[in-house]
């Protein structure tokens, strides 16, 4: 397997954690919005999206990377 191989690779694994994270943060949201008062997960919400969004920075950047050789 090649460098840039290797890298689409990861960028792949990375990807399908971040569905995994969207997917946990719109059953976070559901919680939130089922129970006004909930403000944990609420937050905890706030807290998925910014990993599942640093994430998808992440791959972004493995892809870009065999883009620009």
């Amino acid at each position: 397997m090649s460098g840039d191989e290797a890298l689409a690779s990861l960028a792949e694994e990375i990807d399908g954690i971040a569905e995994r994270l969207a997917d946990r943060s719109l059953e976070l949201l559901r919680a939130a919005v089922g129970d006004p008062g909930s403000a944990d997960a609420a937050a905890t919400e706030r807290i998925v999206t910014r990993a599942r969004r640093s994430l998808e920075k992440a791959s972004s950047l493995l892809r870009g990377l065999g883009a620009e050789r």
